[in-house]
């Protein structure tokens, strides 16, 4: 039983609104230029991001540069505004599904195609922080992927971190999704994939999206139960991390393992 616990357009991917204006602006012949004030504010935008990196720019003013390539031919700021105040931040608004995304008025596939993009290069980069290096040393690096992954999620998702007997970190995946309190984990499952990938020992990591990584009863009953059954297969469970938004809690840490 399972446990709770334009700049110019990507041409593939026109549609909607957005893409819309930029036809007609096509139609009417290829003299048609970008507003100047439209083109003044995006350079003072990137010039103020190349100056100052991502922490110089509120979320929204990184939100519309994202926008840019996506939205050639209109002033995107309304649009940043509208993401950020129905998502809540810059990360949420990249980590939100496609179909939530599809509900902010003006959003069309391109606009949706950007910010995965960006969202998948994110967890890319984080990721080869970590991947087949040896967890102790690159513990921080891991954290940062785990909150980079899990932490602006709405529902709960359940991953397992796969070392082998150096400790190295072989493989990552996702094993379950669920909804906003509650994930099914299956520890048969868990430890059965463990030994398909010829792995020794593991980390256990899902979220909260609530934003307490306080575990709850069903978290530590599930984690038990893993820890049984991969020690009865000679697996050592290390630890079973709980992300929340700006924080996390360490089973092991709090002596829970």
């Amino acid at each position: 039983m399972p446990r709770a616990f334009s700049e110019m357009p990507l041409p593939l991917f026109t549609g909607d609104a957005d893409e819309a204006v930029s036809a007609r602006s096509l139609a009417r012949g290829s003299q048609a230029k970008l507003p100047s004030y439209i083109g003044d504010h995006r350079k003072r935008l990137r010039d103020r991001f190349m100056a100052g990196g991502a922490d110089a720019m509120p979320d929204y003013e990184l939100l519309e540069l994202v926008l840019f390539r996506a939205i050639p031919r209109q002033d995107v700021k309304p649009l940043a505004r509208r993401l950020i105040d129905h998502f809540g931040d810059f990360n949420r608004v990249l980590s939100a599904p496609p179909e939530r995304l599809r509900g902010v008025d003006g959003v069309g596939p391109a606009v949706i195609v950007e910010l995965k993009l960006v969202e998948a290069a994110a967890h890319r980069l984080a990721r080869s922080k970590i991947l087949e290096k040896h967890v102790v040393s690159s513990w921080d690096a891991l954290l940062d992927y785990c909150h980079t992954v899990m932490a602006h999620r709405d529902t709960e998702q359940f991953r397992v971190l796969f070392l082998d007997r150096k400790n190295v970190l072989i493989a990552d995946e996702a094993q379950a999704r669920g909804t906003v309190d509650h994930v099914p984990v299956y520890p048969r499952e868990v430890v059965k994939r463990a030994l398909d990938l010829s792995a020794s020992a593991l980390i256990l990591v899902h979220n909260h999206p609530s934003g307490d990584p306080t575990p709850s009863d069903a978290d530590i009953d599930m984690t038990r139960q893993i820890e049984r059954a991969a020690e009865a297969l000679g697996l050592t469970l290390h630890d079973h991390i709980i992300i929340g938004k700006s924080s996390e809690l360490s089973f092991r840490s709090a002596g829970l393992l």
